[in-house]
C-alpha cells in the first residue's frame, strides 16, 4: 500500500472505529463485537505506529491513554462556569418560581427539570467537529486543562457528527459510575490497598491523574447537556436534544434524566419522583436542577455575582448520624467573624469520614444547648463542612460543661463586639488582629480582586512571620533580595512574585476597590460604586444620602463604607497604595458620555447589530442604568425581536417610550 493508500486506510478506520464507539458506548446499540472492534483497533495502531505522520490528534487509540502530564495547564474560561444557588427546600423553589415570574412580567415559563450528578463539571470546546480542549470548572473564571485524560472516557465524542457548529463549548458531568467503583474498590481491598471514599472525590482525583493510561482504565463516565456558543435554538431543551444529534450523550426524556415542564407542579412532581427512585440509578445524584428553558428568558433573568437567576438546584435530605462532641474551637475569619466549629469523634457521614462540624454562631450552641461530651446528630446540608443538627439529652453525663461562647478573641484576645440585628460575634481589632490581617492581605491577592501572580496564601503566611508585611499596601514594598530569602522560594519564583505585585497595578479601581475589603462591599457593589464616584477620593468624602442614592446601595453598606473611611488606619494603607501606583480613579473608555445620565433603562428581545450585553455596556459607558424589570421609574425599553408581550403591554400601560435598536441608536447619537 502506497502512502496515499496507508493515509486514507487511517482516516476510514478512525471514523469506523468512532462510529462503532458512539453505538457502544452512548446509544448502547452496537453493531459489531468486542472481538471485531479490538481488532480494528489494533489494526490503525499498527498502521499509526508505522506511520505516525498520519494520526489524528483525536484518534480511537488514544481512548487507552498513555500520555504523562508533569502539570495542569491553568486557562481562561471563554464563558463563566458559575455554580447554581441550592435549595433544600420545596418552599424556596416556589419563592424561585415566583421570583422568576415576576422579573419576566408574568410571561409564560417553560422549566427544564434535570438530574444533578454528582461529579466534576466539564467544559469541552470542539472546533470543526474535533475535540480541542476540556477544562474544569476551577474558580469559575479559570481552570485546568484536563484534555489528556478526558479524551479517554469513552462516551464523549473526538469527532461530532451532522449539522454541528464550527466552534462551540459543551458542559456536563463526569463521575463515576457506581458499579465501575465498587469494582475498583474491590481490586484495592484484594491488593491490600486503602479503599476510596467515594465516587464523586475518586472521580476528581481520577482525573487530576498525570497518567491518563490510569484514567483510561477506570471507566468514567458522564453526561454533557450545557451548549455555549451555538444560537440553533430558542432553549435549553432543544439545545441538549441536538446535542444528542451531534454524537454527545445527554440525559434523554425517556428516562427521565431530562423533563420539560410549564408549571410549579410539574416541577415539584419531577422532584419527589427522583427523592424516591434516586437510589436505582447506577451513578449517585444529590439532588435536580430546574432551569429556565428559553434562552431570551434566561437572558432577562440575568446573573448574581456568583450564580444564574434562571437557574437553581434543590438538594435532596442529608443523611444524618450520631457521634460525640468532643471540643469547640473558634477561628476568626478575614472580616473579623468568630466561628465556632465542632470537634467530633470521626463518623462516616455521606461517603467521607467526618471530624468536625460548623456550629455557625452562639445562638446556635445556645438553641442546641450544647455540653462537651454531648451525643450529637449531624448532617451534611450542601455545607463544605457538615453542620450539628440536634442533640441526644437522654445520653448526656451529669457531669458534662456547657459550651460557653468566649468574651474575647481567641486570637488577639481583644473584647468581642456583636452589632444589632446580627447573630455573629466579631473582633474589632481588624488591623491588628493576625488572622485578619493575614485574611484582608489574601482577599486582595485573590483572583477576583488583585490577582497577584506567584503569590497565595502560604506565601502571605511566610511574609508575616518573617516580618516583610503588616498590610496589602506593604507587599508593594517588598524586594527581589526580601522575599528570595524566604522557605521553599527560588529566584524564578521570586521574581514571579515581584513581577505579579507591579503587574497589579494595572487593575482597574473597581476590582482594587473590592480587593481593599470593606465590609458587605462584594464584586458587584464595588464595581456600582466606582462607576458612581469615579474616584476613591470622591468616595471616602460621600455622605450617607449620597451613598444610598446608589443603585443596590442599601443602609447597612453605607454605614460599613462610611466605617472604613472613618478609620485612620485604613487611610493610611489607601494612601501608601496611591504612591505606589495602584489604581484608585475609573479609567473612562474612550467613546464614554453623560448622554444618558439620569436615564433607565430595560433592554429585552434579540437585537441585529449589538447583543444584549454590548448594548447594556454602551447605556453605562453613557451614564445611563439598566435596570432588570419595567416599572414606573423606567425611561426606555428598548426592545427587539421576541420580547415577551407581557413586557411590552406592562411598558405600554405605564407610557414608557419603546424604542427599536436602530431608535436606541439614533437617541445616543442626538
Amino acid at each position: 500500500m502506497d502512502k496515499k493508500g496507508i493515509e486514507q486506510e487511517i482516516a476510514r478506520l478512525t471514523k469506523e472505529l468512532n462510529h462503532h464507539n458512539h453505538l457502544y458506548y452512548v446509544e448502547n446499540s452496537p453493531e459489531i463485537s468486542d472481538y471485531e472492534f479490538d481488532m480494528l483497533l489494533k489494526q490503525l495502531q499498527e498502521l499509526e505506529g508505522a506511520h505516525p505522520e498520519f494520526a489524528y490528534d483525536n484518534s480511537p487509540t488514544q481512548r487507552v491513554g498513555g500520555d504523562i502530564t508533569k502539570k495542569f495547564e491553568t486557562v481562561e474560561h471563554r464563558y463563566a462556569m458559575l455554580s447554581l444557588s441550592n435549595s433544600y427546600s420545596k418552599v424556596e423553589i416556589e419563592d424561585w418560581v415566583q421570583r422568576v415570574l415576576k422579573l419576566t412580567d408574568g410571561e409564560e415559563i417553560q422549566y427544564v427539570c434535570e438530574l444533578k450528578y454528582d461529579g466534576v463539571a466539564i467544559g469541552i470546546q470542539y472546533v470543526n467537529g474535533k475535540l480541542n480542549r476540556a477544562v474544569t470548572r476551577g474558580d469559575g473564571t479559570r481552570g485546568e486543562d484536563i484534555t489528556t485524560n478526558v479524551r479517554t472516557i469513552r462516551t464523549v465524542p473526538l469527532e461530532l457528527k451532522g449539522d454541528f457548529p464550527e466552534d462551540i463549548e459543551i458542559r456536563g458531568e463526569i463521575f463515576f459510575p457506581l458499579k465501575k467503583f465498587e469494582a475498583l474498590n474491590e481490586s484495592r481491598r484484594e491488593s491490600g490497598e486503602p479503599e476510596f471514599a467515594n465516587p464523586r472525590n475518586t472521580a476528581s482525583g481520577t482525573l487530576k491523574m498525570q497518567d491518563s493510561s490510569i484514567v483510561a482504565s477506570r471507566g468514567l463516565d458522564c453526561f454533557l447537556y450545557g451548549v455555549y456558543g451555538y444560537s440553533g435554538t430558542e432553549g435549553h431543551y432543544e439545545a441538549v436534544k441536538k446535542a444528542g444529534e451531534w454524537g454527545f450523550k445527554v440525559p434523554k426524556p425517556a428516562e427521565r434524566y431530562i423533563e420539560r415542564t410549564n408549571s410549579l407542579k410539574g416541577v415539584m412532581n419531577y422532584i419527589s419522583y427522583w427523592d424516591e427512585k434516586r437510589k436505582s440509578l447506577p451513578f449517585e445524584i444529590d439532588g435536580v436542577v430546574i432551569k429556565v428553558d428559553s434562552y431570551a428568558q434566561q437572558e432577562t433573568l440575568g446573573f448574581t455575582a456568583k450564580s444564574p437567576r434562571w437557574a437553581i438546584a434543590y438538594k435532596f435530605k442529608a443523611e444524618r448520624v450520631s457521634t460525640t462532641l468532643e471540643h469547640v474551637n473558634y477561628q476568626v475569619g478575614r472580616t473579623g467573624a468568630v466561628t465556632p466549629v465542632a470537634n467530633l469523634t470521626p463518623v462516616q457521614l455521606g461517603g467521607t469520614t467526618v471530624k468536625r462540624a460548623s456550629l455557625h454562631n452562639s445562638d446556635q450552641i445556645e438553641k442546641l444547648d450544647l455540653h462537651i461530651g454531648d451525643v450529637v446528630f449531624v448532617e451534611k446540608g450542601g455545607e463544605i463542612i457538615p453542620k450539628i443538627v440536634g442533640v441526644d439529652t437522654s445520653r448526656r453525663k451529669q457531669a458534662a460543661q456547657p459550651v460557653d461562647f468566649p468574651e474575647n478573641c481567641p486570637e488577639c484576645k481583644t473584647q468581642l463586639i456583636r452589632r444589632e440585628g446580627e447573630a455573629q460575634h466579631y473582633c474589632p481589632n481588624e488591623l491588628g488582629c493576625p488572622p485578619q490581617m493575614k485574611g484582608r492581605v489574601e482577599h486582595f491577592i485573590g483572583r477576583k480582586a488583585m490577582d497577584i501572580d506567584g503569590l497565595g496564601a502560604e506565601t502571605v503566611d511566610a511574609l508575616f512571620e518573617a516580618g516583610l508585611i503588616q498590610n496589602a499596601a506593604d507587599l508593594y514594598s517588598l524586594t527581589f533580595d526580601q522575599v528570595v530569602n524566604l522557605d521553599r522560594m527560588a529566584d524564578k519564583s521570586a521574581n514571579n512574585l515581584i513581577n505579579g505585585i507591579k503587574a497589579s497595578k494595572e487593575i482597574p479601581f473597581e476590582r482594587v476597590l473590592f480587593g481593599i475589603g470593606i465590609r458587605f462591599v462584594g464584586e458587584t457593589v464595588a464595581k456600582k460604586l466606582a462607576r458612581h464616584f469615579k474616584n476613591i477620593d470622591a468616595l471616602k468624602t460621600a455622605d450617607f444620602d449620597s451613598l444610598v442614592d446608589v443603585d443596590e446601595i442599601g443602609e447597612k453598606i453605607a454605614i460599613s463604607v462610611q466605617e472604613y473611611f472613618a478609620d485612620e488606619r485604613n487611610l493610611e494603607i489607601i494612601e501608601k497604595l496611591k504612591a505606589a501606583g495602584v489604581r484608585f480613579v475609573v479609567e473612562e473608555k474612550e467613546d464614554a458620555s453623560n448622554k444618558l445620565e439620569g436615564k433607565s433603562f430595560v433592554v429585552s428581545g434579540v437585537f441585529e447589530t449589538f447583543d444584549r450585553k454590548q448594548l447594556k455596556e454602551i447605556i453605562e459607558t453613557n451614564g445611563g442604568k439598566n435596570v432588570g424589570s419595567i416599572s414606573a421609574r423606567t425611561s426606555y425599553v428598548v426592545a427587539g425581536e421576541n420580547m415577551g408581550p407581557a413586557k411590552l403591554k406592562k411598558a405600554a400601560d405605564l407610557g414608557i417610550t419603546i424604542l427599536s435598536e436602530q431608535e436606541f441608536i439614533a437617541l445616543l447619537n442626538g
